[in-house]
């Protein structure tokens, strides 16, 4: 049993999402493709339709993290970061996210599809130089975290010319985000903000990157 199998399973069950769903059904078939026996479907995928759902996620999130590395977008840093939430677009089928967000949206799943667009929030933060280990770690990632749940929908909607409306959407909350910026760095610049902050939330950092008891991928 290896990761390769794994990813075989994903590749057969992704196939069959369109006519089945993002679903046990979907993994069976995927499974059936490829002669995995039945009973390893839930070793590679224990969440089922949702843990495949996950795995579709997060290997368009590990693409939109090497793209980073080998190209970050140029230019104003509020560019930077809509051009990373397109480049991260770009790497769905919009079919797939939306059999994708109707599985994760169960009450059940929830908490992960939380993390999930929370996970894609840091990876953009990260690729694009993101050093904060203090309280702004998590204000970044879940300001952009919204931003980034609202594009989706948006995205999953649009029948415009090549997405321009999208764009357009995506460069409005971000503006929105970094008006918000500037009214906090303003903030720090009063007298006494720093050590105002530094008392309510110093000792908040962000977490250590460690293999957890029960952090699976």
């Amino acid at each position: 049993m290896t990761q390769t199998d794994r990813d075989a399973l994903l590749d057969a069950a992704l196939i069959h999402v369109p006519f089945e769903g993002m679903n046990d059904m979907a993994l069976a078939a995927g499974a059936r493709d490829i002669g995995i026996d039945p009973a390893l479907i839930r070793v590679h995928f224990p969440q089922g339709g949702a843990g495949l759902a996950a795995a579709y996620h997060r290997r368009a999130d590990d693409a939109l993290r090497q793209a980073l590395a080998r190209t970050p977008p140029e230019g104003r840093f509020r560019d930077r970061v809509a051009q990373a939430i397109w480049m991260r677009l770009e790497l769905s089928d919009p079919e797939l996210v939306r059999a994708g967000a109707a599985t994760l949206a169960l009450p059940q799943n929830s908490a992960l599809a939380a993390r999930l667009i929370w996970e894609t929030a840091d990876v953009i933060w990260t690729g694009l130089g993101d050093r904060s280990r203090d309280v702004n770690w998590y204000s970044k990632r879940a300001t952009l975290a919204a931003v980034i749940s609202a594009t989706v929908l948006f995205w999953l909607g649009d029948d415009s010319p090549d997405q321009a409306e999208t764009r357009a959407f995506i460069d409005r909350r971000i503006d929105g985000v970094m008006s918000i910026e500037t009214v906090k760095a303003r903030l720090r610049r009063l007298p006494g903000a720093s050590r105002l902050a530094g008392a309510a939330f110093g000792w908040i950092r962000a977490p250590r990157d460690r293999a957890l008891p029960g952090k699976t991928r």
